[in-house]
């Protein structure tokens, strides 16, 4: 699909959980003095209970341009494919994508002390709306699933860009871009089975 501005994905169903995503991160960045401890995913509170770290330390950020590269992202990705988008898959995705990318990080990278940002959740929005690309016979979205895999595998082997860890004033999280990205394939791969055997039965129903 060509991107230009008219055909941008601005009805409520489409755009109003991003906007809402937007302002939180927004605002917990406003506040950050006053609720960084409590809300912050650190492994050694969530491993004593706390265990709402898990989803709200997703929407805070270690300064100014880590959030405004992670809302530039949140933007892109919806103006790209804000068109699959609507109130429920959006919220079980970045839920999903938010869990998974927690739970990731406390199982299987427990040397993550603490973490912040939307990134791991970017990465499994990012591999949705690939996958539904794919599922709509848009060619781009071979390009962007493959392309995003790509990314991660070589965090993974040579590490983050040193560039965006002195931007952010922390280490990037490569980790969280892996589990949040799994998190978005199990999602994605869930939905569009799900929509199939829908289409299936209202096909069946039709005939």
């Amino acid at each position: 699909m060509t991107l230009t501005f008219k055909n941008l994905p601005i009805q409520k169903q489409h755009s109003l959980l991003v906007v809402i995503i937007a302002l939180l991160a927004i605002l917990a960045y406003l506040l950050n003095d006053e609720i960084d401890s409590l809300f912050v995913y650190q492994y050694q509170l969530i491993s004593q209970g706390e265990l709402w770290r898990i989803f709200t330390g997703h929407f805070l950020h270690t300064n100014g341009i880590h959030l405004l590269l992670n809302l530039a992202a949140l933007i892109l990705l919806w103006a790209l494919h804000g068109h699959f988008y609507n109130l429920k898959n959006y919220s079980l995705l970045f839920i999903t994508s938010a869990l998974i990318c927690s739970a990731g990080l406390f199982y299987f990278s427990p040397e993550i002390h603490q973490y912040v940002g939307l990134s791991g959740v970017l990465h499994g929005i990012f591999v949705f709306g690939a996958i539904l690309d794919i599922r709509y016979k848009d060619k781009t979205g071979y390009l962007l699933f493959i392309g995003v895999w790509l990314k991660i595998a070589h965090e993974q082997f040579y590490g983050a860009s040193k560039q965006v860890s002195t931007l952010i004033d922390a280490n990037v999280a490569i980790d969280a871009h892996l589990w949040g990205a799994l998190g978005g394939l199990i999602f994605s791969c869930c939905y569009v089975i799900i929509g199939i055997q829908k289409q299936r039965s209202t096909n069946q129903t039709d005939s």
